[in-house]
């Protein structure tokens, strides 16, 4: 069962980041928290954030209305005396990291083309964001110059991003998508050897992102 010792270090930390403007941490709050669901990133960070909001989240988190109500669900927990070493750690998400040279033009162009959502946006000015469709995770770096010479990219079809599709009726309906949204397209829609289906994307700082359906 959960440690309660554990829990509150988890919930002092959360509010240390809301303190120091950890703007992933602003997600966080925004979308566990009811009342701070209105609100921006900067917003968020701006408000006002108690240990004792910090503790609600940590509860609500783990399936609980309020601290109280976790701590007494912890407490009603019987202990049991065949325990285990806890299992291996398991990865739940990647995100791809693209190199970009304008963040806000790049959230634009995932938002209001690919459909993509912004999960957050980090630094004044930004320089680091994520964006999100469906389960698709992708980070947004800045940098001042480009990471990989663009000639050799498109020459060698470097990939920054692969992106999986759930099935072959989907990727199409995805590239038809993106084709009425005026979407720069590297590679169109094409049967692979393999049987999948697959397009790649080119962002506007040259980035290739392959969209892929199952193969066949």
């Amino acid at each position: 069962m959960p440690n309660l010792e554990n829990l509150k270090k988890q919930a002092k930390l959360i509010q240390r980041w809301h303190r120091d403007r950890y703007y992933p941490v602003a997600a966080q709050i925004r979308s566990t928290l009811p009342r701070y669901r209105h609100l921006s990133d900067p917003e968020v960070l701006a408000a006002r954030f108690k240990l004792s909001d910090a503790q609600e989240l940590v509860a609500r988190q783990y399936g609980f209305e309020s601290w109280e109500a976790l701590k007494t669900g912890i407490n009603a927990m019987p202990e049991r005396s065949d325990q285990v070493a806890p299992s291996a750690a398991i990865i739940t998400a990647t995100a791809a990291q693209l190199f970009v040279s304008d963040i806000k033009a790049s959230c634009d162009f995932f938002t209001q083309k690919l459909g993509f959502v912004i999960v957050f946006v980090y630094g004044e000015p930004p320089f680091f964001a994520q964006v999100r469709r469906d389960t698709g995770l992708l980070n947004l770096r800045h940098v001042d110059a480009p990471v990989i010479d663009p000639g050799l990219r498109d020459r060698e079809e470097l990939l920054s991003a692969d992106l999986g599709v759930t099935t072959e009726e989907h990727i199409k309906q995805l590239f038809l998508e993106f084709q009425a949204a005026g979407v720069s397209f590297f590679q169109t829609l094409r049967k692979e050897p393999w049987g999948a289906k697959t397009f790649i994307v080119k962002d506007p700082n040259g980035n290739l992102i392959l969209f892929a359906g199952p193969a066949s």
